[in-house]
This record gives structure tokens, sequence and C-alpha cells, in this order.
């Protein structure tokens, strides 16, 4: 920016960058940088070692980043405010360096900070604590003022941790307190914190506590200390001058530095005892505080600040696939000159500006004039506002300063594009959040891009900021048709940054999602996984494990199977590979490479187009995303696109599938309690859907249920809540329903059970009419496929294999108690028979799967059930007590097994319970309570094992025998619970004769501890009885009400979802018999022998469970599915609905009503005045004409006569209220380029030089017009072709031999605009004052001709047809760019000498085409000649131009070919291309001015 802000020190007094006081502040408490400030930190500062990331801080800082120290001491005139003599550096001698008190050779010289200072590692950085603030601390670090831009970015984002940031917001205005209206102090203050929260800004101030930085600060307060706090931090940079802060001594690090100490400064912030310094603010996040080894010298920081804010928007940003330049606005509050200055600054590199109305002094001023022309913006109108709105201080503005202001002014409020005015209440502005973004939006607009480049970028801004509001109202709006294709890569942004508002948005406009995923794009998006990620870290182990079994130099890529073989994972083995290993065979392309969004090279736009012979890899691109989206725990985009799904009941109940699965490996609590509830809310979202349809139609409802998902797996939807236990959908009714309809089989449900029972003793009675079966081919009475109907429903043979159960059962327990001979009995070799025929139907169950799986699968299935478990044990039991059983030797023990054996086998009655609505909940419940039996006998055995061996240890000397000892330890004192006290614990009971005194007798116990003189016992009976009552009182008291209570409680836990976990274990045991086989046990051994022939023999494939799964049509399939979505449409309709009716909803939206009822009567209060101050002050005016015009009457009388008219004045017109205000007229009154004078040839700073022009407003341009203290500098570039150009100097000798107005020999003095003056030996410009005298840059004075060729022709498309805009025909240009230079120029220039092609044009052309362009020149037509408004004219040296058009109307004009066939740029850097004529083109002002008239002549689009 403009270094003139910091030349004088004037202009930088009341600044946003800091006060310049009038005397050198007090030095007391400014340490001395030499010595060591050791002692302040050994009274109660924090110390703590460094980890290793500090200690890498601390080291990287020390050798990057220095401060500045005065190294030689010149005494200063100035005393301190103490009195003190200080240097010329502002410090005191004690403050200095031994070395700088030291003589030198250059002792007698002037101070000059370039030469006595200098750089040394800095000795202030670390973490910020403010004393008395409660726990505020942040971050900071002295620099020097000439730290690289870029070491001080590394040090915020890679050290400080900061975020790159999406906007930056520089708040500049008055470092003094100044007032504001509350009003306008609440929206700001709330406008600010908004937009630097919501969009991930960064806000950068002067860092003190004092003026505007006050105010960002405590704005930022406020935020901290509200609800929305827990959103995200607010970061707030200061940038302050280290020689300006009171109680900086605090910030300095002890020396020598301690490399194991972290340094935390204890900051006081005392605004008293500040004096001329000033304080840092607390609620500023960060500080970098600029030395340049001088104290007391505000202003220090603004280079830096510019800079580093130069070099911050000049970054880029790249999140989602879109990469952005970090955009930068500056936002302005009160302020005085160096204000004015930083608002040029920024007006002139492209910033744009919010100035807040009403916040006093300069932003008054300017948007005061802001809606005014140019022209009417004059130093008499800037001095009115200035004598206003600075009153006492007007006195200080010299007629210089004004002229100065008058000027500055005009150049801003020229750039209205990059300018916008907040005004409380006028333009629907509400918000100054809103005003901040739409500034950078309407500068984003108004720079050199056009058509969709222009609105993607803005576009591209609104995402990156997450406002979706203003992408809505600035946007999305009639001036500009997005076509949704145009939406995709900045959509596929949105979905990868997870803003799913953007994604509503887009959805809204128009985009398809199906035609927005490609396989590439869906790879992107995986490989942009979070790196926190779960799904992410799984996929990392498949390509890990891919990587060990592949070749050492064969790296495996990412590609969408190893994306299957997870989901697989996820979902189950019940579901196919959702992309198949040959659609990456398939693919465009192995990869995807690593890309940004950007115009000119490879972009996500790419990656979303769909090639026409590209083999469709998906079958459903909406599920597809969804999934990426589920798996990354994102619930809001989840939603979103789950709304847009196809087959939604099987999508829902997937998601919860994975969602339960992921959360089972979670660890982070917080993201496995959002997963569980995101799987919740994916079930109910099912349940919902599935109520709607079966509400409609039960039969396709339930239709739904069974049908083969090709997206999915080819699994259903059944199949999915039942491997997700998502027992909420299984216990829906119509669930239920459907699970009996299949329970029933053939059989209507409505048969009642005597009847099925009667049917099934005598099944002659199936020929009657006693049951009533579903199909009408079954009614018919008498029909032999009755009987087959009726034997193969579930429910009968649920029935029947009860009662061959219970026969079994009965015969076991016969032949144990009866029948068990030493030789089996036919009865016992029927019980073999019978467990013969469970074995095969168990070995059916465990080979008979529907899926192809591997044996290890297979068995894993099959003891995933705890009922086959039980079936396996008890199989295995009966074959050991078989097996002894056959054996004489073993006979009993043999029975005994059996015996136990048949424990087992009639607890397997409780499975077959489970379908009885009495019995089911109860077993449940039973199998819960059984978990905490287990429990409570761990905690009984700790007391029954410490009771028991105490006791048995106390009591018993030396006891050997094992079981006498578990006896006593462990029998009695478990019967003791139950009331069976131990014998001898008290003695009274005691008798020799019961117990054996040495042990030696098996069948009595021990002798407990005797006198044997008194015959008694002699163990202590107290402690005995003691113990025996504190163990009965835990054991009977304590624990058995702790296992009361424990059931209790469960069963009042389970209680609440006894029903569902019942229905859901229903469909368990009807599937089990519904693939079973008819017969019962030992009759189905026909059936297996039937299955084994029929696999084995005829080898056909299983057939199981085909009515629980359907394969439709695709007609029927298709029909269904819409069906499905008609009714989701349905159920979010009414969960909208519903939502808008809660209470909660309905307060807030009456809530947000109020506030924009209120906001509308403060708009209408303040519109109603303004037209009611006009008409007042249209009366006011009036009644003083009248006033002057009866003093005129008056006059003229009293003369006796009546006069002349001429010299009366008249009346004022009137102004209605209904005429527009000054600030509309303004917008609609277009100024012409220039205003009518040359701009460019005025602005201050003189291109690619230190010169700064004197300032010369609009109404001092003409040289006719008085211009008294106009004093402009001269400057002349000595340039290397001295002999080719006119004198350096202004000496009267060297300009005599130069011939103006005439051919001066090979240099044509000459203007097109005819004679020009000649004053003190040098020409006057034409057009007026420049501000500067001499040449400049420029060749020599005068005119300085040029010759820029225009060659254009028609933009065609594909078919060769002109292209067209608004009805006219689109030209192309071209156009050269230089290198570092961002602008497009036209190929001409100056000429040199003897030629007739300017040089620029030579540099593109092989010289083979030289003659043929010199042709096409001298037939070409004169499209402009005259001046040029150009950065380099002075008021001695300009540019004068003739621009030649040259166009090719034929797409097929053999010199047009050959003219690109020798287009060759002779640098490499040079750019030459055809660029579509528009007036947004990135080109320079004048060329573009030239481009416009050569598209009036052709009546082309400009």
């Amino acid at each position: 920016m403009e270094p003139s802000a910091h030349r004088k020190a004037s202009s930088e007094q009341e600044d946003g960058f800091g006060v310049q006081p009038s005397r050198v502040a007090d030095l007391g408490m400014v340490p001395n940088p030499r010595q060591s400030n050791s002692r302040l930190y050994k009274n109660g500062r924090p110390q703590c070692h460094l980890s290793s990331s500090e200690k890498h801080l601390r080291a990287w800082i020390l050798e990057n980043i220095k401060k500045k120290e005065c190294m030689y001491f010149v005494e200063s005139p100035k005393l301190s405010d103490a009195g003190k003599v200080v240097c010329e550096c502002g410090y005191t001698l004690e403050q200095h360096r031994e070395e700088a008190i030291k003589p030198h050779a250059f002792q007698d010289k002037e101070w000059d900070p370039k030469k006595h200072v200098q750089e040394m590692p800095t000795d202030a950085f670390g973490d910020i604590v403010f004393v008395g603030l409660g726990q505020k601390v942040g971050k900071y670090v002295r620099v020097s003022s000439d730290t690289p831009s870029s070491v001080i970015y590394h040090l915020m984002t890679q050290h400080w941790g900061l975020d790159v940031p999406n906007l930056l917001i520089s708040v500049t205005g008055g470092a003094k307190n100044f007032n504001m209206k509350l009003r306008l102090k609440s929206i700001f203050r709330r406008g600010l914190v908004k937009v630097a929260q919501t969009t991930g800004a960064w806000i950068i101030t002067g860092g003190s506590h004092a003026g505007v930085m006050k105010q960002v600060g405590e704005a930022v307060r406020d935020f901290s200390l509200s609800s929305s706090y827990k959103d995200g931090e607010v970061i707030t940079i200061g940038v302050a001058t280290w020689g300006t802060i009171h109680n900086r001594e605090g910030l300095v690090r002890p020396m020598p530095l301690d490399p194991q100490e972290s340094h935390h400064a204890e900051y006081v912030l005392d605004e008293e005892g500040q004096g001329n310094l000033t304080c840092l603010d607390s609620n500023h996040s960060h500080f970098i505080l600029v030395d340049n080894g001088t104290h007391g010298q505000y202003g220090v920081e603004i280079p830096l600040r510019i800079q580093l804010e130069k070099f911050i928007s000049e970054q880029t940003k790249e999140r989602g696939g879109v990469a952005i330049k970090i955009p930068i606005v500056c936002v302005v509050l009160e302020g005085g000159p160096g204000t004015l200055n930083t608002i040029y600054n920024a007006v002139t590199h492209g910033t744009p500006c919010v100035i807040v109305e009403g916040s006093g002094r300069v932003a008054d001023v300017i948007a005061q004039v802001a809606s005014l022309p140019v022209s009417d913006i004059t130093i008499g109108l800037i001095q009115q506002k200035l004598s206003e709105l600075f009153q006492e201080l007007f006195e200080t503005f010299t007629e210089g300063s004004i002229v100065e202001w008058t000027k500055k002014i005009q150049d801003i409020v020229r750039k209205r594009q990059l300018l916008t005015i907040f005004r409380e209440g006028k333009d629907g502005q509400q918000d100054v959040d809103v005003a901040i973004l739409q500034a950078l939006l309407k500068a984003s607009r108004s720079q050199d891009h056009f058509g969709h480049e222009n609105w993607d970028h803005q576009l591209k801004l609104a995402v990156a900021w997450n406002r979706v509001d203003i992408a809505r109202s600035e946007i999305f709006t009639d001036e500009w048709q997005w076509k949704p294709s145009d939406l995709h890569p900045t959509m596929v942004a949105a979905l990868i940054s997870n803003k799913p508002e953007f994604m509503k948005l887009f959805l809204e406009n128009g985009v398809q999602l199906k035609e927005l995923v490609t396989r590439d794009m869906l790879l992107y998006l995986y490989e942009n996984l979070e790196p926190s990620c779960l799904f992410h870290s799984k996929l990392q182990k498949v390509l890990a494990e891919e990587r060990q079994a592949s070749v050492p130099n064969d790296t495996p890529c990412l590609q969408m199977h190893h994306v299957a073989q997870v989901l697989r994972e996820l979902l189950g083995d019940s579901t196919q590979p959702l992309y198949p290993r040959h659609i990456d065979q398939l693919g465009s392309s192995p990869s995807v490479p690593h890309v940004k969004l950007n115009m000119q090279a490879v972009s996500l736009l790419s990656l979303c187009k769909r090639s026409s012979d590209t083999i469709t890899f998906t079958m459903d691109p909406v599920r597809d995303l969804l999934i990426w989206a589920v798996v990354q725990n994102r619930r809001e985009l989840a939603g979103i696109i789950w709304a847009q799904s196809q087959d939604c009941i099987a999508a829902a109940l997937a998601c919860s599938k994975i969602l339960k699965e992921l959360s089972k490996e979670e660890e982070d609590m917080d993201s496995l309690e959002e997963m569980l509830a995101l799987a919740d809310e994916f079930e109910l979202r099912a349940i919902g859907v599935f109520t709607e349809c079966y509400r409609k139609d039960e039969e396709r409802a339930q239709k739904l249920l069974t049908r083969v998902s090709e997206a999915w797996g080819k699994t259903t939807c059944l199949q999915l809540a039942l491997e997700a236990k998502d027992m909420k959908f299984v216990s829906h009714g119509g669930v239920q329903a459907f699970l009996t309809k299949v329970w029933w089989g053939q059989l209507c449900v409505d048969n009642g059970m005597w009847q099925v029972i009667l049917c099934m003793l005598a099944f002659p009675l199936l020929l009657t009419g006693l049951v009533s079966f579903r199909e009408k081919r079954l009614q018919t009475l008498g029909h032999p496929a009755r009987v087959w109907a009726f034997f193969s429903a579930p429910v009968i043979v649920f029935h029947v294999n009860i009662l061959s159960y219970f026969a079994f059962l009965c015969l076991f327990a016969y032949v144990l108690m009866v029948d068990f001979q030493p030789t089996p009995s036919w009865s016992e070799y029927l019980i073999y028979l019978w467990l013969f025929s469970l074995v095969c139907e168990e070995m059916r169950q465990l080979f008979c799967v529907p899926d192809e799986c591997r044996l290890m699968k297979m068995v894993s299935l099959y003891f995933s059930d705890f009922w086959n478990k039980v079936d396996v044990g008890a199989i295995l039991l009966f074959i050991a007590g078989l097996t002894c059983r056959l054996i004489p030797a073993t006979l009993y023990p043999g029975r005994v097994i059996l015996s136990l054996d048949f424990i087992i086998f009639c607890l397997r009655l409780m499975h077959i319970f489970t379908i009885s609505k009495t019995l089911g909940p109860k077993i449940i419940i039973v199998k819960r309570m059984m978990k905490d039996v287990f429990f409570f006998l761990f905690l009984l055995a700790l007391w029954v094992v410490s009771f028991g061996v105490a006791k048995q240890a106390i009591l018993i000397h030396n006891e050997h025998r094992v079981d006498w000892i578990f006896r006593g330890v462990v029998y009695n004192s478990y019967l003791t619970i139950f009331g069976q006290i131990p014998p001898y614990i008290d003695g009274v009971d005691f008798n020799l004769e019961r117990c054996s005194p040495n042990g030696t007798d098996p069948y009595k116990p021990k002798c407990p501890e005797i006198d044997a003189a008194r015959q008694a016992p002699a163990f202590p009976e107290w402690l005995t009885v003691t113990m025996l009552c504190l163990y009965l009182l835990l054991t009977n008291i304590l624990l058995l009400n702790l296992l009361i209570a424990m059931f209790n409680y469960t069963f009042q836990q389970v209680q609440e979802h006894t029903d569902q976990i019942w229905k859901f274990q229903r469909h368990d045991l009807i599937e089990e018999y519904h693939s079973r086989p008819p017969a019962p046990p030992p009759l189905i051994l026909l059936s297996h022998l039937y299955l084994l022939v029929k696999k084995v023999v005829l080898k056909v494939p299983n057939k199981r469970h085909m009515q629980l799964k359907t394969k439709l049509k695709k007609e029927e399939e298709a029909a269904l599915l819409s069906w499905e979505i008609y009714l989701k449409e349905n159920y979010l309709h009414n969960q909208q609905y519903q939502h808008q009716q809660q209470p909660e909803q309905r307060i807030q939206d009456i809530s947000e009503k109020v506030d924009s009822m209120v906001d509308l009567l403060d708009m209408d209060r303040l519109k109603r005045s303004g037209p009611t101050e006009q008409r007042l002050a249209s009366l006011e005016e009036q009644v003083a004409q009248v006033t002057k015009s009866l003093h005129w009457i008056v006059k003229t009388l009293k003369d006796s006569g009546f006069g002349s008219a001429v010299g009366a004045p008249g009346l004022a017109p009137t102004k209605t209220p209904d005429e527009p205000d000054a600030e509309l007229v303004g917008r609609r009154k277009e100024e012409e380029p220039g205003d009518g004078y040359h701009v460019n040839a005025r602005h201050l700073l003189y291109p690619s030089s230190p010169i700064t022009r004197f300032p010369v407003p609009n109404e001092k341009v003409p040289w006719k017009t008085e211009f008294l203290i106009y004093k402009p500098p001269f400057y002349t570039v000595e340039r290397k072709d001295a002999a080719l150009v006119d004198p350096v100097g202004e000496a009267p000798e060297l300009l005599a031999k130069i011939r103006y107005n005439a051919l001066d020999g090979s240099t044509d003095r000459r203007s097109f605009h005819g004679a020009y003056m000649v004053q003190d030996g040098l020409p006057l410009n034409p057009m007026g004052r420049t501000g500067l005298r001499g040449r400049g840059s420029l060749k020599c004075f005068g005119p300085n001709h040029m010759l820029h060729p225009v060659v254009t022709r028609w933009r065609r498309n594909q078919d060769g047809a002109i292209c067209r805009k608004s009805i006219k025909k689109m030209l192309e240009v071209l156009v050269v760019k230089q290198p570092l230079s961002e602008l497009w120029a036209l190929p001409g220039g100056s000429r040199e000498l003897g030629e007739r092609l300017p040089r620029k044009l030579k540099e593109i052309l092989l010289q083979g085409a030289w003659p043929m362009v010199e042709g096409l020149l001298q037939k070409g037509v004169e499209v402009y000649k005259g001046y040029v408004d150009d950065p380099r004219n002075t008021d001695n040296a300009w540019i004068e131009t003739v621009a030649i058009s040259i166009h090719f109307s034929d797409q097929n004009d053999v010199e047009l070919t050959r003219l690109n066939s020798h287009l060759l740029a002779s640098d490499p850097g040079v750019s030459v291309r055809w660029q579509v004529v528009d007036k947004r083109i990135p080109m320079y002002e004048n060329h573009k001015t030239i481009l416009q008239k050569t598209a009036i002549l052709f009546g082309a689009h400009y």
C-alpha cells in the first residue's frame, strides 16, 4: 500500500493504528534491553517445563524473529515525562547496551536509525495472561519492523495453530475513545463477530485498549460470554507498536533464556497510569508487537501491517477441492487523517471498504459525499464537512491538507464498486455482517471477470464463508441463470466441507445427484475423508493389507472395491459387494489427481463431467453419496441426501446398520453417542415411511419388506433390520403382521387354535371346512393339496415338533427312571434314533445356508445363536453319557451323565415357548436376570470364601482332608445363609463323639481346638460369634436385598422393551420353522434323506427363504419404488408440519416475527424522518428566498422606480417528498470516464517509483484555473538509452534545443489535439495538471506517440456460427500479457526509430509475418487518435496513440490463418491469446476504452 501513509507524523494522529503523542512518554517503567529481568520472574511467576513442541517453537522464534535495539546513544533535546535525558531513539542512557554508550568513530554524526539500530534475536514471545481479568490467555511476539510477512504468517499458522482464514477483516478508525449511538454500537459488535464466527475470519486491529480496537475487543468479549461461544473462537489479532506499549516490561523474557522453562507473561492493564503510552486490549487473542528500536513513536506498525495484510490476501486456501485467494475487507469507524490514508491505500489496491456512517469524523465525511458525483465533490464541500465533523480540530487543517483530502476522497468515491456505506436502517441493512459480505461480492463483481467465471467466483466465496443467506440473496437471483452442471464443482466442495445448507440450495436450483456422481468423483470424495474418521482408518488398513500382499514395486491406490470391502464388513455377509472389482477395471482412470478449483488448470469440473462412452459404474448415485456422508457421521448432510434417495426404507435401515457397526469400534465417546443417535434417527425414518406405506396398502408395504434390493447388495429391508437389530422397526405392527402371515403359512390367520389342534390329531378333518386357507385353489373342499399346505405351515410344524419333543422327553425320563438296563431296551434304542434325527437336523441347519459361504463362516453363523450352542452341548453330553453307558464298568457314571443331559434338554423348552406372547417376554426377563445372578454370585463368593477360610482356620488346626476343607470353607458357609448354623461355632453343642480328634475318621469332621484339661473348646467364642453375626448381616440383609433390587431394576428396565425384544426374537423362531422340514423327529430323517439325494445326487440348488426374499420384475419394482417415494414425501411433509407445531418452534417463529416487525418499524421511522427533514429544509430555504425578494422589492420602491428584474433573486425550486434523494440520484448518474479530466494521470503514486504526486482535485486540473499552492515535484527517470531520450534535468540550456509543436528530427512533437503551451522551456499537458513535473518514465517531453493495433475476429461456436449475446455479435481480440502482470494488453506501444510496427507486436510475431501485418495496418480502420489517460503522464510529457482496427470477418481468411501460424512469443513469460471482448476482461483501462470504441464500430457486444 501507499508508503506515504507513514511518512508524515501528522497524518498518523488519532489514527486507528495509534496516537501520536506530543511529548516523549515517561520511561520510568521501561526495561533496560541489555539487562536481565529475571527478578521479575522469581516472585510468583508460573514456571513449567517445555514440551518438545514448545522447545521447537522457542528455537524457531529465536532463529527467525528479531527485535531492534539502538546501538548508539545520541542525546535528544527533548526530555522524558520524568525529566530524564533520552536518546534520539527515545530510551534513556541506562536502557542502552554498554557498547551503545562507549565512544565510537561516528560519535559526532547525527543519529540515523538505518545505521544506529541493529537487529538481534527477540526476547518477548509466548503466552500472555492479563492479570485480574480471569483466564484470558493469548499469544504474543515482539518482531522487528523489517520482519518478512511470510515469517509472521508461518508463525501464526504453523506454530500458533491458527487455521488459514476464509476472510481477513481489517478494522481501522479512531484510536481515541469516541462516542457511538448505543444501537449502532450494538449492531456493529453483533455483526462483526457474526461475520468472523460464521466465515472463519481473522480480525486484525491495532491491538490497543482504546478507540475502535476497544470496540472490537468488547464485541469479542460479549461473544465469549454468550452461548454461541462453543461454536468457535473468534481470532482477533492486534498489530501494535512495541515502543508505545505501557507495562511492556512484563512481556520480556528473563535473560539468559532457560531452555527448559515455559514463559507465561503477566500483563497488567493500567489505563490510569499509561500517560501517552497505550495498553494492550485484553480481549484480543494474538498480538504482533512491531519494534523499530524507538520508544514512544506511534505508527511504526503501519507498514508491517499493510504488508502482512497484503501477503495474507495473496494466499490461497483450499478446501473440498475449491481454492480461493483469501479475500480482505477494510471496516472503518470514525478516524482521522491516518484513517483516510488507510482507506485510500485499500481502495487503490482493490480492497473493498465498509464505512460505518454515524461513527464520526472521516467515516461520516466519506459516507455523506459517497452518493455524489465526483464533479460535485469540491474543495469547498470537503472544507465544509471537515468544519462540521472535526470542529475544534478543523483549525489544524492547512489549505494544502484540505486539497489533499479532497483529492483522496474523490479517488475513493470514484471507485464506488469498492465502497459500501453501512447506514443503520437504510437499504434494508440491519447487520454489519451482511454489509461486509455484500461489499466483498460487489467488489468481486467489479473485478475483471465476466459471465460464469465471475458468478462462480462469488459462489466460491459464499461457500468458503458458509453463508447460504448471502448466496440466496446476492448470487441466486434473476441476474444469472445457473446451469446445474455449473454448480457441480462447488457442490462437491460443499459436500467435503460439510455445508448442508448449501446442499439444500443447490438441490433447489436444479442439481441432480444422479448427474453429479461419477466414479472419479466418488473416489475423490473417499480420498478426502477426514483423517479422524473411523472409516478412513479402516480403508487405510485394507490398503495396508493389500500392500503387504502385493509386489514390492506395485503400490495399490484406493479403488472402489476397497470401499466395498469395508462396507460389506459393516453391512454383513448377507449383502453382496456394492462395488464389484470389475467396476474398477472399467473405470476411466486408475486414480484421481490432487486438484484445485481454478479456471486455468485441471479442476473438479473434469471430475464431474460424464463421458458418453463411459460405462455406468453404479446403479444408485444417491446411495453412494448417502453412504459417504453416513460413514463420516454427518447428520444433516445424510438427512438431506436420504430425502433424495429412491429405496428410502432400505437406505435408512442400511445406514442404521453401518452406524451401529462403526460405533462398536469408535473410541471417542462423543462420536459414539452421535453415531447411535443418528442410527436411531434413521430407524425412525424407516418406521415413518413404512407406516405411511402400511396405512395406504398393507400388501404392497409387505412387498417392500421382502423385495430384493439390488442397490443394497441384493438384500431385503427385513434382513437389514434384523442385521442392524432395529427392534423398533421389527416390532412395527406391519412387520409383525407379515411375520404372523409367514407363521401361518397358507392358512388364514383367523383360524382358531382348537381347530388347528383337531386337524392335527385327525387330519381327515382337513377335507372338511373346519380350517380355512388364503389361496382360492385351496378353498375347494377335498383338495389333496390342503393336507400338504396344512402340515407345511410353520405354525403346524412348530406344534407337531412340540408334541414330538415332549414325547422324546417323556421317553427319555422313562428310560432313566424305569428302564435303564445293562443291555439297552427297545425304548432306549428309540431314544438313540430320536437323537440321531436331532443331530441330522442340526447338521442341516449348519450347512444349508441360502448364501454361498465358506465353512468357517457357516460355523460362525451357526454358533451365533445361543440355542444352537445349547443343542450342541446337549448332544455332546449325550454322546459322552452313551459312551460310558455302553461300557459295563462305567454304566452308573453314564446314567449320571445322561441324567444331567436330561436337564439341558428340558431347558431347551424355553426357546420353544418364546413364541408365546405370555411366556415369551417372561423368558426374556429370566435371561436378563441370569446375568444379574452371576454378578451377585461373584460378590457372594467373596464373602463366603473369606468367612469360611477365617472360620476354618480359627476352629480347626491343620485339616488335610480336601473334601472336609471344602465342606468347612464353602459348603457350611453357604448353608449358613439359609439358617443352618455351623457346628461348634459357639461351643454350646460341643461333643467329642461327633468329631474326630485327629481327623482320621472319614465320616466325622476334625474336632476344633480344645483344652485337654477341661475337655472344652479353646478357641475364642466371642470372635467366632461376632464374625457369624457380621457375616449373616452382610449376606442375608445386604447382598440378598441387593440381588432383589437388581432383579427389580432389571425387570423394570426390560419390561419397558420386553414387547419389542420378544417381537424381534419371534422372527428367529418363525424363520427356523419356516425353513424346517414338516415331519417331526424321528420321522424327519425321511426329509433329510430326500434333501441329501436332491442336493448330492440331483445337484438341485437350495431354495430356502424364498418367501422372505422376493425378486420382483423391473416394471413392478419401479412402480413399487415410485409409490414408496410418493409416501416418503408425505412423511417428510408431516414431519415438517409437526416440527412447526412444536411449542418451542412456534415460540421461536413468533420471536423472529416480532424482531422483524420491530426492525420494520425502526426502518419506517427512519424513512419517514428523511422526507420530513427534506421538506423542512426546503421550507426554510423558501422562507429565506421570500425574505430576500421582499427586501429587494422594498429597496426598489424606495428608489422610486421598479428597476430591473435581472438582479432579483428567484424562489428556490420546491422538492417534493416523492423525489429520489441525492444518494439514489448519485447511483443512477453514471459518470463519464475521467469525469471530464484525466484520472489515471493524477494517481498520487507514480508507477514503479517512490515519487508521490502533488494532489490535484478535479476542479484544479485545468491550467486556466488558479492554483496558488500548486508545487509539484520534478521527476525524470534516468534510462539506459540516454542518447535516444530527452535530457534528464530541467536546466534551460538542456531544454533550449528541443523544438515543440513541430517535427524535431526523428521525434514528432506535434499533438493530435493541436498546439500546446510551453512554459519555462517545458510543454504543458493539454489535459491539465497531473501533480508531477518532468517527463517521468517517458522518453520525451511533450506527446509520446504510440500505435495500438486492434486485431479482432468473430467468436464462433463449434458449428462455425457466430456467437451472440443480447442479440449482438461477440468479438475476439488478440491480447498479450507480460511477465509479472495480471492484466492483458493490446499488442501495441511505442515504435523504434525507423520501424512501422510496435515493439510489443513484433515480440509475438515471427519475422516472416511482419510485412503482412504492416499491410493490414495500412488497410485498417482508425478507431481512435488522441490523448491517452496513462499513469505515466506528467505535466510535461504525455502519451498519445493511434488505434487501428484489423478485423477478420471470415474464419477461413488466409491472412488470419497465416497470422495464427506466426503467433509465437519470444519471451517464455509472455502469453498470447484470443480474448472475448467484454467490459469485464482483465485489461488496462485505456485499452478497454479502445476496445469499446471498436465494438461500437462493428455493432458488437461489449
